[in-house]
C-alpha cells in the first residue's frame, strides 16, 4: 500500500512542477507529499528543522497523538456536565457523543480557517505549506469554553494565524504561540465562573467544568509521558514550570494576606490551565529557549508568573498570559545564557 501511494504521488508530481498544468498548486502537492513521506531533501532554509527521519511533521504528529487523550476526555466531560445541568442521567456513550457533536465543529472551524489561511499564503508567497498549525488547530478548541460561538473561534483563529505566522512568515519565526493568542483575543468575552468546592480527586480526574481539554490532569499526564518518552518536549522546561508554580504558591501561603493567597500549591497546579500549559505550550520548541539552562529559567519564571498573576488578579487562566509574557523574553534568556558560558570559558582560558 505504501509503495502504491508513493508511485501515485511520483506520477502526479510532474503535473504540479513548473511547466505542469497545475504548477500553481505545487505547494499544496508538496505539503501532502511531505506529510505522508519523509522528504529526501534537507534544505538550507532557516527556521526550525530536524535533520533526521523524525522530521518536523513527524514530531508534530507525535504532539497530536499526545493530545488525543485530552481531546477524547474533553468530549466526554462536555456531555457529562450537559446532562447534569439539565437534570438528566446519561451513560458514557450518550455523554461522549453529545460532547463529540459539540467539540467537533470547533475543531472543523479551527482547522478550516487556520489551514485555509496557511494554504492561501503558501500559494500567494510561493512558500511550502507550514506544518505548525496541525498542532495549533487542535490546541485552540482545547483551551476554549465549549460555548464559544463558532464565528468567534474563526475570527480569533484568523487573527492568531495572521499575527503569529503571516507577520513572521513561517514556522520557526513566530515569537508567540498561536493558540494562546487566540485565547487572549477572546479573553474578555468569557470571564470564568466560580464553581462549588472540589476535591483533589475531582480536579485530577477532570470531571469538573472548564475548557474542553484542560480539566483532566490524568490525560495531561499521559500526554506528558508521550512527549517526554519521544523526546519531543523538554523535561527541563516542564519540571521547571511546576517547580516555579509550587514554590510561588507556597510563598503566598506563607504570606497569607488574602483569601487568594490561601489556595494550596497543589490546588494551583490542578486548577485552570496550569498543567495543560506547562505540558503542551510552555514546551513549544519554537517559542521557548533552546539553551539547557535557558529552559530552566524560562520554565521557572513561567510558573512563577502564572501564580503571581492568578493570585493578584483573580484570573484562573493566568498560564496563558505567563507563557505569552515569557515568550517575549526567550531571545534574551538564550542570549544571557550563551554570554555567561562565553565569559566562563574565557576565564578558564586566562587561567
Amino acid at each position: 500500500m505504501k509503495k502504491f501511494i508513493r508511485n501515485q504521488l511520483d506520477n502526479l508530481k510532474p503535473t504540479f512542477e513548473p511547466g505542469g498544468k497545475l504548477a500553481m498548486f505545487y505547494s499544496v502537492f508538496e505539503g501532502m507529499d511531505s506529510f505522508l513521506f519523509v522528504s529526501n531533501e534537507t534544505g538550507s532554509e532557516t527556521g526550525t528543522h530536524i535533520h533526521a527521519s523524525n522530521d518536523l511533521k513527524r514530531a508534530i504528529t507525535l504532539v497530536i497523538i499526545a493530545l488525543i487523550p485530552c481531546v477524547l476526555f474533553g468530549m466526554y466531560n462536555v456531555g457529562y456536565h450537559h446532562f447534569i445541568a439539565i437534570g438528566e442521567s446519561a451513560g458514557f456513550i450518550s455523554s461522549f457523543f453529545y460532547g463529540l457533536l459539540a467539540v467537533l465543529p470547533m475543531l472543523v472551524v479551527s482547522y478550516g480557517v487556520g489551514l485555509g489561511i496557511e494554504f492561501a499564503l503558501a500559494q500567494w508567497k510561493g512558500y511550502k505549506i507550514q506544518e505548525g498549525f496541525w498542532v495549533s488547530g487542535m490546541l485552540i478548541p482545547m483551551i476554549l469554553p465549549v460555548e464559544t460561538p463558532l464565528w468567534m473561534i474563526g475570527v480569533a483563529t484568523a487573527f492568531s494565524v495572521l499575527i503569529c505566522k503571516a507577520v513572521f512568515f513561517r514556522t520557526g519565526f513566530n515569537i508567540w504561540t498561536p493558540a494562546l493568542i487566540t485565547c487572549a483575543f477572546l479573553f474578555f468575552v468569557y470571564p470564568s465562573n466560580a464553581g462549588g468546592p472540589l476535591s483533589y480527586w475531582d480536579m485530577f480526574w477532570g470531571l469538573i467544568p472548564g475548557s474542553v481539554g484542560e480539566t483532566s490532569k490524568l490525560c495531561i499526564l499521559i500526554g506528558a509521558i508521550i512527549l517526554l518518552a519521544t523526546g519531543i518536549a523538554s523535561w527541563r522546561t516542564m519540571v521547571s514550570v511546576f517547580a516555579g508554580g509550587l514554590l510561588t504558591a507556597w510563598i503566598f501561603n506563607w504570606i497569607n494576606a488574602s483569601p487568594a493567597m490561601q489556595i494550596s500549591p497543589l490546588q494551583h497546579i490542578l486548577l485552570g490551565g496550569f498543567a495543560f500549559g506547562a505540558v503542551f505550550m510552555a514546551t513549544d520548541p519554537v517559542t521557548s529557549p533552546r539553551t539547557r539552562n535557558g529552559k530552566y529559567v524560562f520554565g521557572f519564571l513561567t510558573g512563577l508568573s502564572a501564580i503571581v498573576i492568578r493570585v493578584l488578579t483573580g484570573y484562573p487562566e493566568s498560564m496563558m498570559f505567563a507563557i505569552l509574557l515569557m515568550n517575549l523574553f526567550t531571545p534574551l534568556i538564550d542570549y544571557c545564557v550563551v554570554q555567561t558560558n562565553v565569559q566562563q570559558r574565557l576565564k578558564r582560558i586566562k587561567k
